[in-house]
């Protein structure tokens, strides 16, 4: 199963993709916007394709295969881009994609412990080469360092009562599965009124924590903006508010050459305010709703 790319036709025509250009797709998850990214590139573009998650990247690799000197996947995080970029012999490229966030193949499968909708191993590592899973969060952090990734990372006004309500079950037994977690964070946070479900926010955070997704994005952002070419841009799709705000705050901060150890502005902004989809991919595909993305070009 493929992720549906999201917002792919603005991403495609920001990126100003063609011909003999060079882009990265730092989020390759199910290969959407690298197989329409690539369409532009041919005969002689090249893409990366990076993701954290090997899986990711088998999956790919058929696909990769019948195009060999054009695409390039590769297994790591774009916190350490620029390594990875010159690993390949590459200095300098064209453009930038960032498609933040779990994809639709993790989010499905069962044994990676994402979802809310089944009871599975609590996993959540986008990195199954990771030591620590979310069980290990869940049942080894004290409850003020529990109620503090929950608030913190998942913006959940109930942080103290859910982490405390972690910590008393878990004496009884290891925490071990999604459908617990899910049972112990509603009965601690009803969710009467809310339109989303009482333990979304707290998976969220978790994974977040877990994944150090914050952290690398913001490495990620210093990173790309170091080895795009003069003119290059840089799309970022985010999905919610700490994951934009970081964008946000990188551009304009950017923009105004106020960033670590700039003299003068970087970049200048394509987009003064997110792209959101439109009504119809909204509707085609509802996990679009909360997604905006923000382009910026180096100067």
């Amino acid at each position: 199963m493929f992720h549906i790319p999201v917002l792919l036709k603005e991403s495609i025509f920001f990126l100003n993709c063609s011909s003999g250009k060079t882009i990265v797709d730092c989020t390759l998850g199910g290969g959407g916007h690298s197989r329409e990214i690539l369409k532009t590139l041919l005969p002689d573009g090249k893409l990366i394709s990076i993701d954290r998650d090997r899986e990711a990247i088998e999956a790919f690799s058929d696909f990769a295969g019948t195009y060999p000197s054009n695409i390039t996947p590769v297994k790591g995080n774009f916190a350490e881009l620029d390594e990875i970029l010159l690993s390949s012999g590459i200095k300098e490229v064209d453009g930038i994609v960032f498609d933040l966030g779990v994809s639709m193949h993790q989010l499905k499968d069962e044994k990676r412990g994402f979802s809310l909708q089944s009871d599975s191993p609590l996993d959540m590592r986008m990195d199954r080469d990771l030591p620590d899973t979310a069980a290990d969060i869940v049942n080894s952090f004290s409850e003020k360092e529990l109620a503090d990734i929950i608030y913190h990372y998942g913006d959940e006004t109930r942080s103290r009562r859910i982490a405390r309500e972690i910590v008393r079950e878990r004496k009884t037994s290891k925490i071990l599965t999604t459908g617990r977690l899910c049972q112990i964070v509603s009965r601690a946070n009803p969710g009467r009124g809310r339109k989303i479900h009482p333990a979304t926010r707290t998976f969220m955070a978790l994974r977040i924590f877990l994944n150090k997704e914050l952290e690398a994005l913001e490495q990620g952002l210093r990173k790309a903006l170091q080895v795009l070419k003069p003119g290059g841009r840089m799309v970022v799709i985010s999905f919610h508010s700490l994951e934009d705000r970081i964008v946000k705050n990188f551009f304009r901060d950017s923009a105004r050459g106020v960033t670590s150890g700039a003299v003068k502005p970087q970049v200048k902004l394509i987009t003064r305010k997110p792209v959101y989809p439109g009504e119809e991919e909204k509707l085609l595909n509802p996990s679009s709703r909360s997604a905006r993305l923000r382009v910026a070009e180096k100067i």
